[in-house]
């Protein structure tokens, strides 16, 4: 059985930003699109304040102002730079690597010895010590596990950023997919969200746990193959 780490950069526009601004650490950041139109990346402050992404600029005005929020406007040569180093760190964890987005990266980890953790560990700090940007590492059998393994690293303080599903009990699992929505799941746009939550499937466990072929009759093979790998 594979199994796969999900590397992805913390809120990456602006933690690109802070490499080179350290001024903005600890303070409210946000970056937005072009023409500075609108939200795409949030600081862990900014988030704290309820402001979701893609809001417009020229709504946040006001609570801008009330709590000092710092708009950028993009710098997608600088990502570009970023992004590069990121992965060409991460190349040397593992021969077997797939650039998923600007700020992802899938790796192969089949084969290799030891604690997949402190291997988790181990790329977290070299990323964040080389490059400057912090990183989440999710482990798992399947990339749609990976995905939800990286949002329990990121959500969750307790793990330190590392979440590896492959060591965990079928209860410790569980107990996960009971208190995650399912629109967390890789795919689950909001439509589908939507529909699966008038359908009374709220958590990941109630989707991973539904009749396989009724969900394909109703959603497709798309559907049934995201569950097939939850």
């Amino acid at each position: 059985m594979s199994i796969l780490a999900l590397v992805d950069v913390n809120n990456f526009f602006v933690s690109a930003e802070r490499v080179f601004n350290p001024k903005l650490e600890d303070v409210p950041v946000v970056v937005l699109s072009n023409n500075d139109g609108c939200v795409v990346s949030r600081s862990a402050e900014v988030k704290a304040l309820g402001v979701p992404m893609a809001e417009p600029w020229f709504k946040l005005k006001d609570i801008a102002h009330k709590h000092g929020i710092i708009a950028l406007s993009s710098n997608y040569a600088l990502y570009a730079d970023i992004s590069n180093r990121v992965m060409s760190v991460l190349s040397d964890f593992s021969p077997r690597q797939e650039v998923y987005s600007i700020d992802e990266c899938f790796l192969d980890m089949e084969g290799m010895v030891g604690d997949l953790t402190q291997t988790g560990q181990a790329i977290r700090q070299r990323v964040k010590q080389w490059v400057g940007v912090p990183v989440c590492v999710g482990i798992a059998h399947t990339k749609t596990l990976t995905k939800l393994a990286n949002h329990v690293a990121k959500k969750r303080a307790s793990y330190d950023g590392v979440c590896d599903f492959t060591t965990m009990t079928g209860r410790q699992i569980n107990e996960i997919f009971d208190s995650i929505e399912v629109g967390e799941v890789w795919g689950i746009g909001r439509k589908l969200n939507a529909q699966l939550q008038a359908g009374g499937i709220q958590t990941v466990k109630q989707l991973r746990d539904f009749d396989i072929t009724r969900l394909r009759s109703h959603f497709g093979v798309v559907m049934e193959r995201t569950v097939r790998e939850l």
